[in-house]
């Protein structure tokens, strides 16, 4: 069952059969908010918005393994991540659509593994290719299908939040070859693999990243970039659910 994390300005699903709400307690801690299972195109999805309902939660406050853990208590088998993030590369626009294929993890003091010693055993996982390619297919294929635009690949630079980054910060953001700026991406993708569930990035971009332009990034251009892409970002969705 596809499961929805839901980001900023994506907190609860909309034009949908609500079919039931679990519970976000687990073994970890109370997920940031219940799972709530719905109907989608005839597809039963999973959602959860990442930040809680109302949005309340910092990046670097979220129990990230608690989301995981209740999504796939709930029946999940992959996990489709929506972002809303800086532009770095100067051509993408606000309300772009990014499906990123690489990460840099840039936060601190996250806990970002169930291998801890603690809940499960030391163990490794390959993380060379954080998305899954079958998955960034398919949602490609769905993009092509609706006539949305979705830029192929790009490096997700995920870091603490929650304030945005300086304009030296997306200087060397940039060098190190990062295309998108935000701070959610990880340790989520990380610990999607350590539960080999599947797991893709649909990327918003909200802003031009610090220091693409020489005016201040200001919160009402990011929420007008909000509200144009997310009706894409649900467009998409819908396509994607509908093609499964």
């Amino acid at each position: 069952m596809l499961a929805i994390i839901g980001g900023t300005g994506f907190t609860q699903m909309q034009e949908v059969e609500i079919l039931a709400e679990r519970s976000p307690y687990t073994a970890l801690g109370e997920a940031s908010t219940a799972v709530t299972e719905a109907r989608l195109e005839g597809q039963e999805v999973l959602f959860l918005a990442r930040h809680g309902h109302p949005h309340k939660l910092p990046p670097h406050k979220i129990n990230y393994r608690a989301n995981l853990l209740a999504l796939q208590a709930a029946g999940a088998t992959e996990i489709l991540a929506v972002n809303a993030v800086g532009g770095i590369d100067p051509d993408l626009e606000p309300a772009s659509l990014v499906l990123p294929d690489q990460v840099l993890d840039y936060t601190w003091g996250r806990e970002s593994t169930y291998f801890d010693g603690d809940f499960l055993p030391l163990d490794h996982i390959d993380f060379s290719f954080p998305y899954s390619y079958e998955m960034r297919l398919r949602l490609l294929a769905a993009a092509r299908r609706s006539g949305i635009a979705l830029r192929d690949g790009g490096t997700y630079a995920a870091t603490q939040g929650p304030r945005l980054e300086t304009a030296a910060e997306i200087k060397r953001l940039a060098r190190d070859g990062c295309t998108l700026v935000g701070m959610t991406g990880m340790p989520e993708a990380a610990l999607a693999r350590e539960l080999n569930l599947p797991y893709a990035s649909l990327s918003l971009v909200v802003n031009p990243a610090a220091g693409l332009r020489e005016q201040e990034i200001t919160l009402q251009e990011m929420q007008e970039a909000l509200d144009q892409g997310m009706h894409q970002v649900r467009n998409l969705l819908r396509s994607y659910t509908g093609s499964r």
